[in-house]
């Protein structure tokens, strides 16, 4: 304030020195600040009618003899400057210099207006989008059929509580989902390229978007009708479309991938191990384990084939390989028939962990048993560090070899939210270590560690070096094209229309989904010799996985949170797009105005042979510009 004794009206209209309501006739505004005050309470009223038009309150003027107003540093003088500075600018339209005064008089840096900007879109997710146990936006967010969104690990206690229905709206849940809940990888992406955007305008570096689903897929491996119908036995491998050996360890980089140039990305899907074998994330398209024995090994899958697996999503168990017997023609075979040793891929394994080296992990569809695995196809889920390995007796009753895998990528997992990778963790009790044998855990220093300076993982040894000879090509000089997230339809790919959320965690518009399944009943009658039988159930699939959603076809329900989130995201970006054409229009005519000014000070001394030659050059300087806009715009 420019003086203790005077001060304005707040801003609700009431005089803060008198506290009564003044009216408009009592009010005096400020040309300057465009503040208003209380006529009565001021010590020095304008003379006229024409000094009230011009007035400048104390604030932003130092009254004769009233001395050195108090005001902290940086205050009044300053403001009065700046605001003198924004009016004498001639390059600014009255709407922005009505902007820029009221950024001005807030407080507020442009900084961090473009900061809350940035911020807009999460908190739309924020208001709109929030688990109703623990308030904040979902951490690894399931979706249930009504259309409400939790986060996992709260969704999963309510669950075990012995809890059947939403905690929001009491609605039946499924069992399937309720002993199976999947996370929503539509929200998953929203809520962490929201907080990307949130890191970058504060600041932050910014960084590639490694979470692509829907990417241009590579030729399919099959390659003839004959190999189609005899199944993977027969099918032809298929090109491979990197440049690293099949004992590669770590990450596959952008430099070894010249048809894309991005490298394998975290939460990049195939269909089948085919697809990943050329991508070579995995190399073996049947064994779940890639590696050498005295070599170590490079990577794994975990696809369900053994009971004593357990996956926690940022660490798990993995059960070694053999004891099962698959001589003649039992490929299949998931009996268990004798002990398991550390030998072939299973000392790969121990190798790796006693050398501390990265295993890239592919998690399958056929794991139905964990929340983490994709729902149709495989998934590269980053890099994992085996910390531990034992032996212990299996489920079946034989003994089986065990290791402990720890998370440890520069890329956030698939499932969760977060913008930033993983950092080093205290490792998980494993209570069945208490009657383990054979136990090994490394004691010196890892291979693959996480560096404290540079703030990421990265190779603290040499790498081991490859014992395949490396297939060179040239690579090309083209950018991978990498396709913005969006709440996208998975079968019409446009911004869903009354948004539905699948059991299985699939999103697509109400209308697509009706109408993949339109003209087919829910159930078929049935007969034999003249006797009507029982109506049978008709299996309705969801049109991107297998699950069967006919039950929840008959009663589909709106994400109405998803609805919320996606129009006002519309309507922002709508509004956005008419403040831009706005500001064009208003600068295309002060230029015009300038123009017409420079035009006539030209004109000021015409040539008296032809006294209008000015007027034709004007319009076609007014064409111009206007092209040239137009052009501007169209770009």
């Amino acid at each position: 304030m420019a003086h203790v004794s005077q001060l304005p009206c707040n801003g609700e209209g009431i005089c803060m020195l008198c506290k009564t309501k003044p009216s408009d006739v009592d009010k005096l505004t400020c040309s300057t600040c465009v503040t208003p005050w209380h006529v009565t309470c001021l010590s020095v009223r304008p003379e006229s009618l024409a000094s009230a038009l011009q007035w400048q309150c104390p604030d932003c003027t130092i009254l004769p003899g009233a001395g050195a107003p108090v005001v902290p540093a940086g205050g009044s003088g300053e403001l009065v400057a700046a605001v003198r500075v924004i009016e004498a600018d001639s390059t600014l339209s009255e709407r922005q210099k009505a902007e820029r005064r009221q950024l001005l008089l807030s407080g507020n840096s442009k900084k961090e207006t473009e900061e809350k900007q940035s911020n807009d879109i999460l908190n739309i997710l924020d208001e709109n989008v929030k688990c109703s146990f623990c308030l904040h936006l979902p951490e690894r967010p399931v979706t249930t059929p009504c259309g409400h969104n939790f986060c996992l690990k709260c969704f999963q206690k309510w669950i075990s509580q012995g809890k059947r229905t939403c905690a929001k709206c009491r609605q039946s849940i499924p069992s399937k989902m309720a002993s199976q809940p999947r996370i929503n990888p539509t929200l998953v992406a929203a809520i962490r390229t929201a907080r990307m955007s949130k890191m970058i305008a504060t600041g932050g570096p910014p960084k590639a978007y490694h979470f692509v689903p829907d990417q241009d897929r590579p030729d399919k491996a099959f390659t003839t009708e004959r190999a189609k119908r005899a199944g993977n036995a027969n099918a032809a491998s298929g090109k491979i479309f990197v440049t690293v050996p099949t004992d590669h360890f770590g990450p596959i980089l952008a430099d070894n991938d010249p048809e894309r140039n991005q490298g394998v990305l975290v939460g990049e899907c195939w269909k089948d191990r085919m697809e990943c074998r050329q991508w070579g994330a995995h190399n073996p398209h049947v064994a779940g384990i890639g590696g050498q024995q005295k070599h170590g090994a490079q990577s794994v899958v975990i696809s369900g084939g053994y009971e004593d697996d357990e996956d926690h999503g940022e660490w798990f168990l993995y059960t070694g390989s053999g004891g099962r017997d698959l001589g003649g023609n039992k490929r299949t075979n998931k009996i268990q028939s004798s002990d398991q040793t550390f030998k072939k891929l299973n000392e790969a394994l121990r190798v790796s962990c006693k050398n501390g080296y990265p295993v890239r992990v592919i998690r399958s569809h056929k794991e139905k048993r964990s929340s983490y695995a994709p729902e149709d196809g495989c998934r590269y889920d980053g890099i994992y560090r085996i910390e531990k390995c034992w032996r212990k007796d299996g489920i079946q009753g034989f003994k089986v070899c065990r290791y402990l895998f720890v998370r440890c990528d520069n890329e956030p997992a698939p499932w969760t939210s977060d913008q930033h990778g993983d950092r080093p963790r205290p490792l998980p009790v494993i209570p069945e270590l208490e009657q383990a044998i054979d136990i090994f855990q490394r004691t010196e220093s890892p291979s693959w560690d996480f560096d404290e300076e540079e703030a990421r993982w990265m190779w603290k040894k040499p790498p081991p070096a490859s014992k395949k000879q490396v297939t060179k090509r040239n690579p090309k000089d083209e950018t991978g094209i990498r396709k913005a997230i969006k709440f996208s339809c998975l079968l019409c790919k446009k911004v869903m229309v009354l948004p539905l959320t699948t059991p299985c965690a699939h999103n697509f518009c109400k209308r697509c989904l009706e109408g993949a399944f339109a003209g087919q009943t829910f159930t078929k009658e049935r007969s034999r010799g003249g006797r009507t039988l029982r109506a049978q159930k008709n299996i309705m699939k969801c049109p991107s996985c297998t699950n069967d959603i006919s039950e929840y076809l008959q009663h589909p329900e709106v994400n109405r949170e998803l609805m919320v989130v996606i129009e006002k995201l519309q309507n922002g970006t709508e509004e956005e797009e008419e403040h831009i054409m706005e500001e064009l229009d208003e600068e295309e005519d002060h230029s015009t105005e300038e123009e017409d000014v420079d035009t006539q000070s030209e004109s000021e001394e015409p040539d008296p042979n032809n006294p209008v030659e000015h007027k034709p050059r004007m319009t076609n300087k007014r064409r111009k510009s206007s092209d040239e806009k137009e052009e501007s715009i169209s770009h």
